[in-house]
Order: structure tokens, then C-alpha cells, then sequence
């Protein structure tokens, strides 16, 4: 410990920042395994209406033939791949920060009886819109 404040700022900031880094590293690791399981998850926004709900989930990069979508009475299941770009083929990873592999999100569905109406993948994002059945 020093005298000056800063410097144990600086030396703790940076450890925080070395903690998160392998922490990523960690949970984001490449599905290398024979059977396929989750090795990420795409984060996703909701909103609600009393009759709508809009799903949305982040999938730069995914193609829609490699999207699964499941929907039970109170979960909603998006699963699928996101594939290494076909010119990366064969290269040397340097540096690898935007999950590859098999990712799954189960997401808990407001209680209601939901249907999807429809799912359209644009801009790298699955838009799901789904209805409130009376």
C-alpha cells in the first residue's frame, strides 16, 4: 500500500479489469466437444403490452437455417450455432471476442398463454412477436 491514493486506484482497477477478462474468457469458451451443448448466450430485450410481447435477441452474424425456436407453457427457447466466418478457415486465432458455438436462452415468459405470431431475423437481431391468447 502506498501513500498515494492513486496508484492503489490504478493497481485495483486493473485487477478488476484482469478478474473480468478471465471471466469472459471462461464463459465464453468455444463448444469443442463431440455432443453440442450452450457454450454462450445472447442477451435480449423484452417488452410487454396487455396484448403483445416483442422479444428481441442479439445474433450477429447467425444465419437463420441455424436458429431453433421452442415455446412451452411458460418458457421460450432460442437455440442454434454461430459459425466461425468461412475466410477464417484455417487462419491463426489472435484474438477471439465475440462468441462462436452453440448458444441457448431460455427465457421466462410473463404468466399468460403466449403464441408466436411471427420471427424475423434482420441486422443481426431475432425479432419474436408473440400474442396473449384469452
Amino acid at each position: 500500500m502506498t501513500a498515494d491514493p492513486r496508484r492503489w486506484m490504478w493497481a485495483e482497477a486493473c485487477a478488476m479489469i484482469e478478474r473480468a477478462e478471465q471471466m469472459h474468457r471462461q464463459f465464453f469458451q468455444p463448444g469443442l466437444t463431440a455432443q453440442p451443448r450452450a457454450s454462450w448466450e445472447p442477451p435480449v430485450d423484452i417488452f410487454e403490452s396487455e396484448r403483445d410481447l416483442l422479444i428481441l435477441v442479439a445474433l450477429p452474424g447467425v444465419e437463420s437455417e441455424d436458429i431453433e425456436i421452442s415455446a412451452g407453457p411458460e418458457i421460450l427457447l432460442v437455440a442454434g450455432v454461430r459459425r466461425l466466418p468461412a475466410a477464417a478457415v484455417g487462419m491463426a486465432i489472435q484474438r477471439l471476442e465475440i462468441p462462436h458455438g452453440r448458444f441457448e436462452r431460455r427465457i421466462q415468459l410473463p404468466a399468460a398463454r403466449w403464441e408466436l405470431e411471427r420471427s424475423t431475423l434482420a441486422n443481426g437481431c431475432l425479432l419474436l412477436s408473440l400474442t396473449r391468447q384469452a
